[in-house]
This record gives C-alpha cells, sequence and structure tokens, in this order.
C-alpha cells in the first residue's frame, strides 16, 4: 500500500478585469474619487489621507514595494505577527501580504493559497465578482514568513488562522465593508479553519476544491473514486503505463540519475534516487487526475512505448524534480501539517505491489527532515467537520467531478445555514463557480454578491442572473497553474 503522490496547482481562480468592470459594476457602486496626490476618500470613518500612509501607521505593518496596475494600488507588506498567539511576548516574525487595493468603499476578500504568497498582482474569483479589493497571505512558516529559529511547533491551523485574524482586524478600520475569505485546496482549507476559529469575523467564505481527511486511517473513498473515474479504458491504460515505469525500473533510473547529476539533485530527505523515482511512479495516477481531464487520456502512451516516451510522461504527469532535496524543501510547512494534523490520503495499489520497493514509506514523515520532530494530534479534522456540518453559514464549498481530492469532501449537516457543496462536471483541481452548470453558478454568483453586500436590486429580487461586476482581464484574471510536489493538495 503506497500513498498518493502528486503535485499541487496552486488554485489562483482567476477571472476578472483590469480596473472597473464595465457598465454592470459602474451600476452597482461608483468607485472612490482621487486627488492628484493619490489620496481616497470613502465612506464614514475613512481618512483624506493616501492608502499607502494609512496602510503604513498600522502598527506592525512595513513596506516591501508597491507595483504598478492599472484601476488599483498594489502593495506587497510585512506584518509583525506572534510566533505564538498564546503567548505574544515570546517573539515575533515578519509575515509577507499583498494588498490589491481597490477602494475603500468596496467589499475586500481574503485569500491564501495556504503556502507562499505570490507578489504579481492577480484578482481571484471572488475578487472578481465582487469588483473588490484582495488582501493575499502567505501560510506562516513558508519562506520568507518563517520565525528565526523556528519552533515548528507553533505550526498548526490555529496558530495560521490566529494570524488572518490579527491581519483583519488591523484591516477593517480602512476596510469597513463586507469581507469574505477564500482560497483553493489548502487555500480552501485554510478558509474553511479560519472560519472555524473566528466564524464572527467573514461575512462569508468560498472554499475551492478543499479536502477533509476526517479520519487519517480510514481512506476507503479515494479506492473507490479511482475505481469509478472516468472509463475503464483509461483506467486500465494508466495503471498498465504506471506498471510498465516500475518492471523498467533500471532503464528509467539511469535517465533519472544522469538528470540529477547533471542538475545537482540530490536526495538525503526522501533517502535515495531510489525511491524519489518510486514516488513519483505511484503519483502517476493521482496526478494525471488531478491536473488533466478525459480528453487527455488519448496522450497516455501504450506501456509498449520506447523508454524515453514512458519517462517523459511520467516526468511531465509527476515531476521528477519534486523529489528531490531542492523541490522539497520550500514545502516542509505543508508535509510537516500532514503529519501533524491535516492528514493524507492512502491509496491501495494492488496492481503495483509486487514491485514495490519501499511499501508503507511514502507518508509526510517521508518528506520532513529527520531533524524536525513531528507529533501525531489526533481529532483536528474531526473537529472542523463537525463544526461545518453543524455551525457552517454562509460558506460555499466548490469541487470538480474528476479531483481525486473531493473524494473526501466537506458535507453540510443540520445546523447549517445559508451554506452549499456544488461540484463541476467534469472538472479537475482546478474548478471553479464558472464552472458549475448554469443554475448552480448563478446561485453561486449570487450568494457570493449578497454575502459581499454588493447584490444589485435586480438579482436580490430574482429579476435578473447573477453576474460578476467585473469583467475579465488577460492580466489580472491570468489562471497561474503552478505544480508543486508530492502529498500537497
Amino acid at each position: 500500500m503506497g500513498k498518493a503522490l502528486r503535485w499541487l496547482l496552486s488554485l489562483v481562480v482567476l477571472i476578472g478585469t483590469t480596473g472597473v468592470g464595465g457598465a454592470s459594476a459602474a451600476a452597482a457602486t461608483a468607485a472612490e474619487p482621487k486627488t492628484e496626490a493619490g489620496t481616497t476618500t470613502g465612506t464614514a470613518g475613512s481618512s483624506h489621507k493616501d492608502i499607502k500612509d494609512r496602510l503604513l501607521a498600522i502598527r506592525g505593518m512595513s513596506l516591501i514595494e508597491e507595483k504598478p496596475v492599472d484601476g488599483y494600488r498594489f502593495f506587497v507588506l510585512n506584518y509583525t505577527q506572534p510566533v505564538d498567539h498564546r503567548h505574544p511576548g515570546k517573539g515575533t516574525f515578519q509575515q509577507r501580504i499583498t494588498l490589491l487595493h481597490r477602494s475603500t468603499a468596496r467589499p475586500t476578500v481574503f485569500y491564501t493559497s495556504g503556502y507562499g504568497v505570490s507578489t504579481d498582482p492577480r484578482r481571484s474569483e471572488p475578487t472578481q465578482i465582487v469588483d473588490g479589493n484582495q488582501v493575499s497571505l502567505e501560510y506562516r512558516f513558508f519562506t520568507p514568513s518563517r520565525p528565526e529559529p523556528a519552533d515548528w511547533s507553533k505550526l498548526d491551523i490555529w496558530q495560521a488562522a490566529s494570524d488572518q485574524h490579527r491581519i483583519f482586524r488591523a484591516l477593517k478600520r480602512i476596510y469597513p465593508r463586507n469581507w469574505l475569505a477564500t482560497g483553493g485546496s489548502k487555500g480552501g482549507m485554510t478558509a474553511t479553519y479560519y472560519e472555524r476559529f473566528y466564524p464572527r469575523d467573514m461575512d462569508g467564505v468560498v472554499a475551492y476544491v478543499a479536502p477533509n481527511d476526517v479520519v487519517d486511517g480510514e481512506d476507503s473513498a479515494y479506492d473507490e473514486f479511482f475505481r469509478q473515474v472516468s472509463t475503464e479504458e483509461c483506467r486500465t491504460a494508466l495503471d498498465a503505463v504506471q506498471r510498465e515505469a516500475l518492471v523498467r525500473r533500471g532503464e528509467m533510473t539511469d535517465r533519472y540519475r544522469q538528470w540529477a547529476e547533471e542538475n545537482d539533485a540530490t536526495f538525503s530527505t526522501i533517502g535515495s534516487l531510489d525511491q524519489a523515482y518510486e514516488s513519483a511512479v505511484l503519483d502517476l495516477v493521482w496526478a494525471f487526475w488531478q491536473y488533466s481531464t478525459e480528453a487527455d487520456c488519448n496522450d497516455v502512451p501504450k506501456p509498449t512505448a520506447a523508454t524515453e516516451e514512458l519517462y517523459g510522461f511520467v516526468d511531465e504527469v509527476s515531476g521528477f524534480s519534486s523529489y528531490t532535496d531542492q523541490g522539497l524543501e520550500p514545502y516542509t510547512p505543508y508535509y510537516y501539517q500532514a503529519g501533524t494534523e491535516l492528514g493524507a490520503p492512502t491509496v491501495q495499489t494492488p496492481h503495483l505491489d509486487d514491485l514495490l520497493r519501499y511499501p508503507g514509506m511514502f507518508t509526510p514523515r517521508a518528506f520532513v527532515p529527520d531533524t524536525i520532530p513531528m507529533r501525531w494530534r489526533d481529532g483536528v479534522m474531526r473537529d472542523v467537520d463537525r463544526w461545518v456540518r453543524h455551525n457552517a453559514e454562509r460558506m460555499l464549498f466548490v469541487y470538480g467531478e474528476n479531483d481525486p481530492w473531493g473524494a473526501e469532501p466537506f458535507r453540510l449537516g443540520k445546523g447549517a445555514e445559508d451554506s452549499y457543496v456544488f461540484t463541476a462536471p467534469g472538472a479537475n483541481h482546478g474548478a471553479n463557480i464558472g464552472g458549475l452548470v448554469e443554475e448552480e453558478r448563478a446561485k453561486a454568483t449570487a450568494e457570493v454578491l449578497e454575502w459581499a453586500g454588493v447584490a444589485p436590486a435586480a438579482v436580490r429580487s430574482g429579476e435578473a442572473t447573477a453576474e460578476p461586476l467585473a469583467k475579465r482581464d488577460s492580466a489580472l484574471d491570468q489562471r497561474s497553474v503552478e505544480r508543486r510536489p508530492a502529498l500537497l493538495p
């Protein structure tokens, strides 16, 4: 039995426009007037100071840089956070955030990927829908937002939620309108955990493709997913290629070794090049469905294909560089969390078991240096799952039909209010509101607008179908696909 290993789509669901999106946005709200000095005039409680001056007046906030972007102000900032929110006097660190400033009179979307933060201006799908501001957060312990020295026991979901809470409280005075939390994959998990611990902060949550591994040792849902996804022909073809890659291990690892020598790649954390190779092969089927569609089944090589073609396919889908020390190190904080709180899915591989040299090795512990201690905290995910089922309010979960991470989704139960779980047909780990069936897309869009406090009257009355308030822009709203290595949702 091996762990399913895969790269991560850094989900930035980006659909919108630079500046104000046409007549619909203009009809919904007017932009703040700007003076020649760049000051802004907002609603009650706001000042005439330049927005940068207002931000830097916040205690602990410092400017890294401001970048030009049409229709917005974009800032890369540092904010001083306690290493331990339970004991704030015991050290601090600098946490990186970005701010895409539209107007203090507009709603604000709080986005996180659950990993690092991009320092280029981007808009998430909810930001485009509500034509708002966007605060983007780098998750604690991802460099450079890491305490020095790093006390890894202070990396947990409550501490991370408390980071968001402090930033929200600091910025709410400047952005008094409604706030929404969002994120994709681990970012969707992060938005959900934030809502669980600080349910009074946000006016709504949009969580994309958020895994919910309630009981780490019970993963039969993933086996069921792989038994039924797509067609039998495609499943059989992928299994055959996966097995053939292990049958030809010698030829394939010769190529891998040559690549590693040419690129100074090392394998101290995972143990050896051979273990890294087996990881990549085990990751193949999961990674294929995480990022591909049924149409890509036509590109799966036959098991009789030349070794060079087979090697290229495994490398393209799984990524051999991901299992090197250099590929693993940037994501140590995630592997640590997966092995202490979040859990990781186990997938049965009966068609490979006679060829595996390292059965049972593929756990989060295998991807974290031995110098970092790890201890499992049982019940953390059960607590979140129970809370969502019975306390969710104004929460929207979006999943992809063909995404393996959706095999264990968040579900709603008695006590949940004004909350929804939608699945985009045929979608992978990039599922979003725009990919839902028409009725659900309109409903989800209307709810996001309503939660943000900017739903047009015609939408509120049911006379018009809800649409995003800002139009698409090729710069701000490009989809960013960043594949990341093993065990990453």
